[in-house]
């Protein structure tokens, strides 16, 4: 996928999803303006999360809307998805690369300066920085990098930039400013009453 938009990035968690299926949650959200889709599920079977792939990556066809996977490279290939996201302890970049090929987005996920910095040595497609602020969605992280953080990283990455952790309508218009060009979000969607309003308050107030 030559294009894509970090704007409002969504990151499934079917924990939070209140009963309701990965797929109808997407579809509302991207019905609300998500711009990108993560399928993340930590706690399930790989025949699981290889049919949510395979089901989603159909579904956001119809939308024009990428489908990254987190972590599992094999669900990635096996599902035709359209991009990996991976952590600093997950694959490594190169080797995911080889494997995936050019025509499929990785994004990396960031959680200090230096691990900013190191990134700028590899050709990955986006970063995340995670966290800026503290989330109850992800426990094993590091101190969150907060607004300065993301200026800080802002004025020497190369990569575009999409910030998760803690995020919410209140402080979106504060995270773009400091120079993230999107928000990754998890419960402040998947966890909605209406998932699509939500989707449609932060869209919203992303601001360029």
């Amino acid at each position: 996928m030559d294009t894509f938009d970090l704007s409002l990035y969504l990151v499934t968690d079917q924990s939070l999803s209140k009963g309701r299926s990965v797929e109808w949650i997407v579809e509302q959200a991207v019905m609300g303006g998500v711009t990108m889709v993560q399928l993340r599920e930590k706690n399930i079977s790989t025949l699981d999360f290889l049919n949510k792939a395979i089901a989603l990556k159909k579904l956001l066809s119809l939308y024009g809307i990428p489908l990254i996977i987190n972590d599992r490279l094999d669900i990635a290939l096996a599902s035709d998805a359209d991009g990996l996201h991976i952590g600093q302890s997950d694959m490594p970049y190169q080797i995911a690369r080889e494997i995936l090929g050019y025509d499929k987005i990785i994004g990396l996920s960031v959680e200090t300066i230096t691990q900013a910095e190191e990134a700028n040595l590899l050709d990955v497609d986006y970063i995340g920085l995670s966290p800026v602020f503290s989330t109850n969605t992800k426990t094993d992280i590091n101190t969150p990098l907060g607004l300065e953080g993301i200026a800080t990283i802002a004025s020497f990455s190369h990569h575009p930039m999409v910030a998760i952790g803690g995020i919410n309508v209140e402080n979106t218009p504060e995270i773009i400013k400091a120079g993230a060009h999107g928000v990754a979000v998890v419960s402040a969607i998947v966890s909605a009453d209406n998932v699509k309003t939500a989707a449609q308050q932060l869209k919203r107030v992303i601001q360029f």
